[in-house]
């Protein structure tokens, strides 16, 4: 088993601490992986993506030409990353930020053959939660639903793993994973 994903969007938007985020919940489930961030050089607003491979044993290269899972932030990286999604890939969608028919033309311009989701998630995190930032960690907990491979309890372990240095942050992640994995489409 390993399982290849890309999470995509906007600096600012927290991609690389949802792909750090994901990495921990499988370290914390006993599993191998690797974490590879790419940003642009502006520290908000520029593209930035971070790619999280995950699997039972050895892991040949943290570099996915072609992963199995797109999480995609904003409409530019849902178009941007889509094409390089397998075929029958899993594609989670942000809607609060892409729209129905925005996804919907850019999934069937890809051949549609990818399973796709929406949810709100900035909405969510801004209405739910109180905080908007934490839209990326509702999306990461809607992929632990959706996907299956790492359980919400390793995820939560992982909120306090990743945030030693802030732990007045690690309750409201740890409230947006269970937002993300309760949401039903």
């Amino acid at each position: 088993m390993q399982t290849e994903i890309i999470i995509a969007g906007f600096g600012g938007q927290g991609v690389l601490f949802g792909g750090t985020l994901l990495a921990q919940t499988a370290v914390e489930q006993g599993l191998s992986t690797t974490w590879f961030p790419n940003y642009g050089a502006e520290m908000r607003g520029g593209t930035a993506n971070s790619t999280v491979i995950i699997a039972k044993g050895a892991i040949g290269s943290p570099v996915a030409l072609h992963p199995g899972v797109l999480i995609a932030m904003n409409e530019q990286s849902l178009k941007r990353f889509l094409p390089r999604i397998t075929p029958g890939g899993m594609v989670i969608i942000n809607s609060s930020l892409i729209p129905a028919a925005v996804a919907k033309a850019v999934l069937t311009a890809a051949g549609n053959t990818h399973t796709a989701f929406s949810l709100p998630a900035t909405d969510i995190a801004s209405a739910d939660i109180g905080n908007v930032q934490t839209a990326n960690v509702v999306m990461v907990g809607a992929f632990l639903k959706l996907s299956g491979i790492l359980t919400i309890e390793n995820a939560r372990a992982a909120c306090v793993a990743v945030l030693t240095d802030k732990p007045k942050l690690v309750a409201i992640n740890q409230k947006a994973l269970e937002c993300g994995y309760a949401f039903k489409q």
